[in-house]
């Protein structure tokens, strides 16, 4: 890859891919878990529950943390025997809203890697999401600097490769998907006729888990353990 057909261009998912996002949700979810307390239902099947009703709040209100304490105030309504009061409303809030005081947590080794393919090949952000949301991760991030664009979008799917494709002119024999995201990030990009590049993640969100699909021919899929092995590929 590196010298054979010079530079690349790097599509960069961020989210668990440059800064750790999906911890802080995970936490959040064990406090509201605790919080319902519930007698009848264990925290797994309560989890359970919480997965299915944010599948139909990605449909109606997109991800982030809005769409998040919905879920939250969804399942709690779906669950408690007892009427959800404002103070209650309140409260469940506070757990999705917990999430926006993190500060960004930089991935071991990713700026430095950011800086030496940079200097090799042409780096794209993409990341999906609520565009003021993933905005401000970007500019706290301080990781902006490395990147030629960064490209917010409400989902990512083989139709929103494409039009990256078309909008930035990519030749998909030099362009890679670079995310730890199978659903998000790997398949539908080799679906769309890019390379790809799979960047494991240990708390990827389940509702991103699926099965790497292989490679077509003439398109290659490649499996790191961390991120700052990119640079013995690239």
């Amino acid at each position: 890859m590196r010298g054979e057909n010079g530079a690349q261009t790097l599509l960069i998912d961020a989210d668990d891919t440059l800064w750790e996002n999906n911890i802080y949700f995970e936490r959040a979810i064990a406090k509201f878990i605790s919080f319902l307390d519930h007698r009848e239902h264990s925290p797994e099947a309560v989890r359970l529950v919480l997965n299915d009703v944010e599948r139909d709040s990605i449909v109606k209100h997109g991800y982030g943390l809005h769409s998040f304490a919905h879920s939250l105030v969804e399942t709690f309504e779906k669950l408690s025997v007892d009427p959800i009061t404002p103070e209650l409303h309140e409260r469940i809030h506070s757990f999705a809203h917990q999430i926006a005081d993190h500060p960004i947590e930089v991935l071991p080794g990713v700026p430095e890697t950011l800086q030496y393919l940079g200097e090799r090949h042409h780096l794209i952000m993409m990341t999906k999401g609520n565009p003021a949301e993933q905005s401000g991760k970007v500019e706290r991030s301080g990781l902006k600097e490395y990147f030629a664009a960064v490209e917010i979008v409400a989902e990512k799917d083989e139709s929103t490769y494409r039009s990256a494709i078309a909008k930035y002119a990519l030749l998909a024999d030099t362009t890679w998907m670079v995310g730890n995201s199978p659903k998000s990030d790997i398949n539908p990009a080799l679906a769309a006729g890019l390379h790809a590049v799979f960047v494991p993640h240990d708390n990827t969100w389940i509702l991103e888990h699926e099965d790497l699909a292989n490679a077509p021919p003439n398109q290659r899929l490649l499996v790191v353990e961390r991120f700052t092995d990119l640079k013995s590929h690239f």
